[in-house]
């Protein structure tokens, strides 16, 4: 497949190298890892940015939402993840209160997140509230990719997962907290689920790389969640979402005709035993 990306770039992917991804307008590719065999596959397709995400809560761990993930449950997935990548940059979010508190204990649990699983980068949510945790973490060597629109870590706040930014002066929180991140350190900004004419704009107006989810196609990059994309999470499916299998059917029509295969005696065959 000479033409296929996982025949390009085999350079490893850095923050710098995102940035300049983004001034020469190649498009940005992330996807979602919690494990290994999952982010060896990812690597060796090509993607540039695998995300340790938080959403291990809903794919991974049957959860309604993202709030109730742990430091240790990010530890043990992104060291998992971390295992099994050789190119693209490894980002591990920082969960919910990790780094609310203050900016001492965000500061504590991003070095724990980059020394104990090796992770290059953390993610967190916020805008001009955290940009002083931002500061810190960045000033001890570490990089930051911030996250704005829809922060599913509120959304006890919000009430629901609709479009956010749909208000002039949500639209203006956000061109604000895009400037003042920016300004903060950050390597690059994940927005989500808010209009495309704003994500559009917004990347238009920062130096640093834009990833959009739910964001139209006016972002520097795009990020969906690996099982969702694959067609393995079937709870429900987002509007943002391109379904690139159907994953979950052939693992059921697998599973079922081994149980039938086991039941009727027909595996093992002399072949397969010793």
């Amino acid at each position: 497949m000479p033409n296929s990306p996982r025949s390009k770039r085999k350079k490893k992917i850095t923050t710098k190298g995102l940035r300049k991804m983004k001034e020469e307008g190649e498009k940005i590719s992330a996807l979602t890892a919690y494990d290994c065999v999952m982010a060896q596959l990812l690597d060796q397709s090509g993607v540039d940015v695998i995300l340790v995400g938080d959403s291990v809560a809903t794919v991974m761990q049957g959860l309604d939402t993202t709030v109730t993930v742990t430091m240790e449950h990010m530890l043990y997935h992104a060291s998992l993840v971390r295992r099994g990548v050789e190119r693209a940059l490894v980002v591990g979010d920082l969960p919910f209160m990790s780094y609310q508190v203050n900016s001492d204990e965000a500061l504590r649990n991003a070095g724990r997140m980059v020394k104990e699983s090796g992770v290059e980068a953390v993610k967190l949510e916020g805008g001009q509230v955290v940009c002083e945790t931002v500061r810190r973490i960045v000033g001890a060597g570490i990089p930051v990719m911030g996250h704005l629109g829809l922060t599913p870590q509120s959304i006890h706040k919000f009430g629901s997962y609709q479009v956010r930014a749909t208000t002039d002066k949500e639209a203006d929180e956000v061109r604000r907290d895009a400037k003042a991140l920016e300004e903060a350190g950050v390597f690059a900004i994940v927005i989500e689920k808010v209009p495309a004419a704003l994500a559009t704009e917004v990347s238009q107006s920062v130096n640093v790389p834009i990833i959009g989810i739910g964001a139209g196609a006016g972002c520097d990059g795009q990020i969906i969640v690996s099982h969702d994309m694959l067609g393995i999470y079937t709870r429900f499916h987002p509007r943002f979402v391109r379904r690139y299998a159907e994953l979950a059917e052939t693992m059921r029509d697998a599973f079922e005709q081994y149980v039938g295969d086991v039941k009727s005696g027909e595996f093992p065959s002399a072949d397969e035993s010793y």
